[in-house]
């Protein structure tokens, strides 16, 4: 069984939801710790959401100095798909995986509601079982969720497909050009605000479409598997 790491970070509030989403999805979710000196031979790794250290300093500025992701950096560079929410996107471009930083919301004011997000690239490791310009409705609870990057930064994101998710149906937090997600240059990290782990049932959540990120990464683990 595909086995797909979720880091745990003091502060961390979703990790047992995104292992649930592992399991939900056909994987074995490894546990990990912000202080573990190896990643247990995973294929594959979430960084979920929460307050990792608190989001003192800036949001995700701690954790990026937490001794498991040098080594998810490193695993990154050599093309271990990774996936960042939330504060785990906040911590994949504090990292420098991804370009840009999630900052203040525009309204000064934590959001929190079920937001339409429609897919851009359909072609990353975590995005594979959606269609291109597919919609769906995930949550969104968050702070500093507003993507914020340099002109030719997003630029070159557009230019490049690289914008994985946009808001569809009202921008909650003021992104750039309603920007929810983006990704590497080769499609294996991918980081959103929004939260897909938390639609993977229709009993828990406002949809099921969410699910369809933690497949995807099977279907693109499976020709390494095979």
């Amino acid at each position: 069984m595909t086995r797909i790491g979720v880091i745990t970070f003091p502060g961390s509030l979703d990790d047992q939801d995104a292992a649930r989403a592992v399991r939900y999805a056909g994987a074995e979710p490894v546990a990990l710790w912000h202080d573990d000196a190896d990643l247990h031979g995973v294929a594959a790794v979430s960084v979920p959401g929460g307050f990792s250290y608190g989001d003192y300093l800036r949001a995700g500025a701690i954790a990026r100095f937490a001794p498991v992701m040098g080594l998810v950096v490193a695993a990154a560079e050599r093309g271990l798909p990774v996936l960042g929410i939330c504060n785990g996107f906040q911590i994949l471009c504090e990292a420098g995986l991804l370009p840009g930083a999630l900052l203040r919301n525009a309204g000064r004011h934590f959001v929190c509601r079920d937001q339409r997000l429609r897919v851009e690239n359909n072609g990353t490791a975590w995005t594979n079982q959606y269609w291109a310009g597919a919609e769906f409705v995930v949550p969104v609870k968050s702070m500093d969720g507003r993507y914020v990057a340099d002109r030719s930064t997003v630029d070159e994101l557009e230019q490049q497909g690289r914008v994985v998710f946009r808001y569809a149906g009202g921008n909650p937090n003021g992104s750039k050009n309603d920007i929810a997600g983006i990704c590497s240059p080769n499609g294996r990290v991918v980081g959103l605000m929004p939260h897909p782990e938390h639609a993977i049932d229709e009993l828990t959540g406002p949809s099921a479409d969410g699910i369809g990120m933690f497949g995807s990464v099977l279907d693109a683990l499976a020709p390494a598997a095979g």
